[in-house]
């Protein structure tokens, strides 16, 4: 199956609502979704996930949500967490939602796919695919020596990357009609 892809440019002011409307466009169910935030919060320019997962918390947003910045998901816990998952959220649409690297013109930029990610490729790792969605934030620059790139991308850059996934988040789990038969719902 071919990848299709929506791209968003952070700096956007309506990037948040395109990353909603790309979830709906690629989403196949309205169950309550599973976000696997992956990343490691040791390393500033791979802290996009986990910074995603921890801001989808603290706005108490309905779905299921593994990876934050006290409990990120890397790349040793890839294997299990992806069988884990599957068990517990069997109906559950995942969307997986890491860093990458780039071309150098295309850091900022942030893709939702339609299909899972390969978390690592970036350092060379070779993990298998997470995910039925995934959005990617390109955070750096491809180069021989990618893992130093992500200790020098800038925190304001991966901060506004994350407000933005997390409010295109937002905007898609609130709009769907699960949210209305929760005791619970805002």
């Amino acid at each position: 199956m071919e990848q299709s892809c929506f791209t968003f440019n952070t700096f956007n002011n309506y990037a948040s609502s395109g990353i909603c409307d790309a979830l709906k466009n690629f989403s196949k169910t309205d169950n309550k979704p599973v976000f696997v935030c992956i990343g490691s919060d040791l390393v500033l320019g791979d802290s996009l996930g986990p910074l995603v997962g921890t801001f989808i918390k603290d706005k108490n947003i309905n779905a299921y949500v593994y990876g934050t910045l006290n409990f990120p998901i890397t790349a040793k816990e890839i294997g299990c967490i992806r069988t884990h998952i599957r068990q517990l959220h069997p109906n559950s649409p995942i969307i997986a939602i890491d860093a990458a690297v780039g071309e150098q013109d295309d850091i900022g930029l942030l893709k939702v796919v339609n299909g899972g990610i390969k978390p690592g490729l970036g350092v060379d790792k070779k993990l298998g695919t997470v995910g039925d969605l995934s959005i990617i934030g390109v955070v750096a620059g491809k180069s021989v020596q990618n893992y130093n790139l992500f200790n020098l991308t800038r925190l304001n850059l991966i901060y506004k990357m994350a407000n933005v996934i997390s409010n295109g988040i937002e905007q898609f789990v609130n709009s769907f009609p699960f949210i209305n038969r929760l005791p619970f719902a805002k």
